[in-house]
């Protein structure tokens, strides 16, 4: 039998000090209180994602992208990586002079949250030659103001390290 791999709760049926012994499958796999926040947190996604409605999501996504795309396209020195039609709302970019990591610092110090480094995607850094990018998330949570902010907080950074 498959052993447990975490231990606690009521996954026990006995325990002495010469031996343990486990519950019957499911119940010896299941160690501790059960998650029942995220449970409930869960619960509740799906009911927003469901009011909201899986095309509405998908067109609010496409016209925050195209509106960024349009926005980050417009700085110089700027390059956008994967502009292929139909992408989903994800966009990796470099600025010329500017390290990925920096730009990251500038845009949290902005209150502007970005992801920057290799994005656990080395061989396709190398593809690219570069060391690092910086990526922005667009989601169902965003607005248009989020954007105006990200291209606020790009040009802050370009200033900033253009010295």
């Amino acid at each position: 039998a498959m052993p447990p791999y975490q231990g606690g709760g009521d996954m026990i049926r006995s325990v002495s000090f010469e031996r343990t012994t486990y519950a019957d499958p499911p119940t010896r796999f299941e160690a501790g209180t059960p998650h029942i926040t995220g449970a409930v947190g869960l619960a509740a996604a799906i009911d927003f994602v469901q009011g909201l409605g899986w095309d509405a999501i998908a067109q609010h996504e496409r016209t925050l992208l195209e509106r960024a795309q349009s926005a980050l396209s417009r700085i110089p020195g700027l390059r956008i990586y994967g502009t292929v039609p139909d992408k989903i709302g994800v966009i990796s970019f470099n600025i010329d002079g500017l390290h990925a990591h920096d730009l990251g610092t500038i845009a949290d110090a902005e209150g502007v949250a970005i992801r920057a480094g290799h994005h656990c995607a080395m061989p396709l850094m190398k593809r690219y030659g570069v060391a690092a990018m910086a990526r922005s998330s667009l989601g169902v949570y965003n607005k248009e103001d989020d954007i105006d902010a990200l291209v606020r907080a790009v040009r802050k950074a370009q200033v900033m390290f253009a010295a």
